[in-house]
């Protein structure tokens, strides 16, 4: 997983999690990224500072980042909800009311998210908002078949 800071056209900025330099690419290329604060999808990579991971013992430094569902996914790894306990209160905030949103607004379609999202890009399917989760794999295959879909990163609620 990368992080990307962007910048819309607006002078807005925002971070977003990417598998890999080539998938943020793609997704910029497509217009696929939108700036959350006004929509713009003419998004540029930022620049900004490197991470440096701190020393932990004779493991040397080590960096933790979080890992973005393809979607938002009910189930919560354990490593997501350390990261989630340590990062900032105000990006925790976010991240929870984009999950609220997700969750008042979206179809919850649980681990058939990649058939159900065919079937609504194909027509064979009301067209309509859901939300659930997917592999890795089935996600790279939606992203070559044109199916527009966002991957967030799903924290748990409470402390």
């Amino acid at each position: 997983m990368i992080l990307y800071r962007l910048r819309c056209t607006k002078g807005h900025e925002f971070d977003s999690w990417f598998k890999d330099g080539k998938t943020y690419e793609r997704q910029e290329k497509r217009s696929l990224i939108g700036c959350p604060a006004c929509g713009s999808s003419k998004v540029v990579r930022a620049p900004m500072a490197p991470r440096i991971g701190k020393a932990s013992g004779k493991g040397g430094g080590k960096d933790v980042e979080a890992p973005a569902e393809a979607t938002p996914a009910p189930a919560v790894d354990p490593q997501v909800a350390a990261l989630a306990r340590a990062m900032p209160r105000e990006m925790r905030e976010t991240l929870l009311k984009l999950r609220e949103q997700v969750e008042k607004n979206l179809e919850p379609v649980g681990e058939k998210f990649a058939e159900e999202a065919r079937k609504i890009h194909y027509g064979e399917s009301d067209k309509r908002g859901i939300y659930g989760q997917t592999t890795d794999e089935e996600a790279e295959e939606l992203a070559e078949e044109g199916i527009e879909f966002g991957r967030l990163p799903w924290i748990p609620r409470g402390n």
